[in-house]
């Protein structure tokens, strides 16, 4: 696993935070992501009318699910297919670029896939930066997404590039497969337990760790949270979203998981219910425990639950899978995960059931917080590659 110190913002060579050049799109995110969701489910009607046209005995998936699986003409193959993007969220280049390539291959990895063909990236280039700011931040984006890329066993062969109003960061993954080789997110069965491979609160993280240089707003929390529990959130955060997921993706398969999605922009809610309209059994999905980063609990309650974390609603940026697995499995797979021989960092928490039910899902009135303590100080990792004070 990688480790590196904080890009230090005082010490660039840019005039502004990265993360400066996105902040006005965040505005109304929660309010709209309710109507997303419902935009990108297709309905039932037109799914069967598209599963008429194709020879895939497979249920299509609707947009708002993770991939495209496409019945190729010859060979029994799939193409498994994925685009995603994201706008930067932190202020150091190259981490951010390993995220959106972390980001981008979890929707295969949701999917059970474990090797990727090749990937794309697309590139949007503020027209607000400077060239000296271009010239610095862009190559260390670029490098990090190749340096992800190669850690998940494949590399970027294209892409595109873009003059835009606001840093835009995200790729194309792509993967021919055996019918063995993806699990199709439709298969929970009653008795099944959620298991979740990356803790929340990466949002909540990140923004607080913006408010250190808000009196305003850093006054309103700094009661619950010191300067050291917000850097070592936000260092925590950094390293999650640019952790991959293919570890838990080739564990889905040893322990039979049954459905899966990754944990993004509707929060663990949000994609908890668009997975639960997916399932061709009836049932629903009831989460119990919320394994939050360190503090950032407290941080939430503290404005008020602002940012949606306590109600599964919060936004998280390339987060963990959400699996549903069977009950006898679900043990083994957060012990195993856990394993050195898969590096350092990987975790996983069982956090609800699956129910007989109505294709729903919801979390309990209470839900039992875990705290989830760093395991990375900032003492402890390597330097940005190509970072100069």
């Amino acid at each position: 696993m990688f480790y590196r110190n904080c890009w230090n913002p005082y010490k660039r060579t840019t005039s502004k935070k990265m993360s400066s050049f996105w902040e006005q799109l965040c505005q109304g995110w929660d309010s709209h992501s309710k109507a997303m969701i419902a935009v990108m489910m297709s309905p039932e009607e037109e799914l069967e009318r598209h599963q008429e046209c194709t020879l895939t005995v497979f249920k299509l998936l609707g947009i708002g699910m993770d991939t495209c699986v496409i019945p190729l003409r010859h060979g029994g193959l799939s193409l498994v297919q994925t685009t995603d993007y994201i706008y930067p969220i932190v202020d150091d280049p190259y981490m951010m670029g390993r995220i959106a390539c972390a980001n981008v291959l979890s929707d295969l990895y949701a999917m059970g896939v474990t090797e990727c063909d090749n990937m794309l990236m697309l590139l949007g280039i503020s027209n607000k930066m400077t060239d000296r700011e271009r010239d610095k931040v862009m190559p260390l984006i670029i490098q990090g997404f190749k340096d992800a890329a190669e850690e998940a066993g494949t590399s970027v062969t294209g892409g595109q590039t873009v003059l835009n109003p606001w840093i835009v960061l995200g790729g194309v993954a792509t993967t021919v497969c055996q019918p063995n080789e993806f699990i199709m997110p439709d298969n929970a069965v009653p008795g099944d337990v959620l298991v979740l491979t990356k803790p929340l609160g990466t949002q909540v993280a990140v923004a607080v760790h913006q408010w250190l240089d808000i009196p305003e707003k850093w006054n309103k929390i700094k009661l619950v949270v010191t300067q050291e529990d917000v850097e070592l959130a936000y260092q925590e955060a950094m390293m999650n979203m640019a952790r991959l997921n293919r570890t838990a993706a080739g564990l889905m398969h040893t322990f039979n998981a049954h459905a899966a999605t990754d944990i993004t922009g509707f929060g663990i809610l949000g994609h908890a219910q668009n997975l639960a309209k997916q399932q061709r059994n009836e049932v629903s999905f009831v989460i119990h425990n919320l394994p939050v980063l360190a503090k950032m609990a407290a941080v939430s309650k503290a404005c008020g639950n602002m940012f949606g974390l306590m109600h599964g609603t919060c936004p998280e940026t390339s987060g963990g899978l959400l699996i549903c697995l069977p009950r006898e499995q679900a043990a083994r797979f957060c012990a195993e995960i856990k394993s050195p021989k898969y590096g350092e960092g990987h975790q996983a928490w069982i956090i609800g059931i699956v129910e007989k039910g109505n294709r729903t899902a919801r979390i309990i009135d209470k839900p039992r917080i875990i705290e989830v303590a760093p395991q990375v100080a900032t003492q402890n990792v390597n330097p940005t590659p190509g970072a100069t004070s």
